[in-house]
């Protein structure tokens, strides 16, 4: 959970959309250890889309990297509504 709110981090969403930390990190070829650094240091951009795909949207990538998506992925952000950003963000 965040510190700041009863919202689960969205790895944690993914995490359980996927079966569970270990799972996941298999799928992504990572080590369930490098999920929790994740959620400490940020989701690197270059699984972000894999996580997305994976989860089929339900984590997507704004949710993943709320503070800059719209600087990584600009096509993502000219699609969005204005103001929806955040709302997909804290989906």
């Amino acid at each position: 959970m965040s510190a700041m709110s009863n919202t689960p981090h969205p790895i944690d969403r993914a995490a359980a959309l996927l079966g569970g930390r270990a799972a996941m990190a298999q799928r992504l070829g990572v080590t369930p250890a490098a999920l929790g650094n994740w959620k400490v240091r940020g989701v690197p951009i270059e699984h972000c889309p894999a996580i997305e795909r994976l989860t089929d949207r339900a984590v997507n990538r704004p949710a993943l990297r709320p503070d800059d998506w719209q600087q990584i992925w600009p096509e993502l952000a000219a699609s969005q509504p204005t103001g929806a950003g955040q709302e997909v963000a804290n989906a």
